[in-house]
């Protein structure tokens, strides 16, 4: 692992933005939970990550001004749980919106201010546009950076691999959409919740949604020639050049392709099978 990818170093990664990794490296986490301190005498915090102490204690330590904002992009568990010890050590303002009821949330998120699409945050140094992109999380958000035009892009996209879209909450209609909007922000850069800083967002986008639209093409050629698969039989034929330990995961993300066409009035499922919808 490189320098710029360890644990406890602050990196610059544009003037006034420094990144800082948490020490919660893994199979879905890649180096760690990506923390982006934007600032230099008044700093916002975006996704202070998972509740570890010393990595909590990092980002007040490295900090080139007075913490003022903590900004979360969603509360899954290595995103937003350091937010609120943070907040109480250094008595900043917690921003994102609260965690839907659904499995596997940070409940102990609760922002101060709820942001809204198109909300900003403005200050004398900078200002961070908030962006609503549900898809892999119901509570989502993006934060532009306006003057550098970079997007925090939390898990909406990370660097390396696709994210997992797990219903109820994720919705991979909505991923879609959300990915879509993007290429309107004329942005110069992503900057992901794991791994490094991209420089080809509109590449990337559109990687991702051929990506996610010809694995919805294999879903439909699969449906069409085996009526009445199961869902786990279906993973194992779409998602067959994954190794089998990840079908597990791979099936959270094909049903979400199943519940797309089903809502697009494509597929229907019945007795645990699943077909493409008859044609009259």
């Amino acid at each position: 692992m490189s320098a710029g990818f360890s644990p406890g170093k602050l990196v610059q990664i544009a003037t006034g933005v420094n990144r800082l990794i948490a020490p919660n490296p893994s199979m879905m986490t890649g180096p760690g939970t990506n923390t982006y301190l934007c600032g230099v005498k008044e700093v916002a915090v975006i996704d202070p990550g998972p509740n570890i102490g010393e990595h909590i204690a990092a980002i007040q330590n490295l900090s080139h001004g007075k913490i003022r904002w903590i900004l979360c992009t969603h509360t899954h568990p290595d995103h937003s749980p350091a937010a609120a010890p943070l907040a109480e050590a250094t008595g900043a303002e917690m921003m994102g919106i609260p965690a839907p009821e659904k499995k596997v949330q940070d409940r102990t998120f609760k922002p101060d201010r709820v942001l809204a699409d198109n909300d900003l945050l403005e200050t004398e140094e900078f200002s961070i546009r908030a962006i609503h992109t549900p898809g892999h999380a119901s509570n989502h958000l993006c934060f532009r950076h306006e003057e550098h035009r970079f997007l925090f892009t939390g898990d909406h996209i990370m660097s390396g691999s696709t994210v997992v879209i797990d219903p109820p909450d994720g919705n991979m209609k909505h991923y879609l959409e959300a990915l879509a909007r993007l290429k309107e922000l004329d942005l110069a850069a992503l900057a992901p919740g794991h791994g490094p800083v991209m420089d080809n967002p509109n590449e990337v986008v559109d990687w991702l949604i051929e990506h996610r639209l010809k694995r919805e093409a294999k879903v439909v050629i699969m449906l069409e020639s085996n009526p009445g698969i199961s869902l786990w039989d279906l993973t194992m034929h779409v998602y067959d050049e994954v190794e089998p330990g990840l079908h597990r995961l791979a099936s959270r993300s094909l049903l979400a392709h199943l519940l797309k066409l089903e809502d697009d009035g494509r597929a229907i499922c019945r007795e645990e099978g699943w077909s493409l919808t008859p044609v009259d």
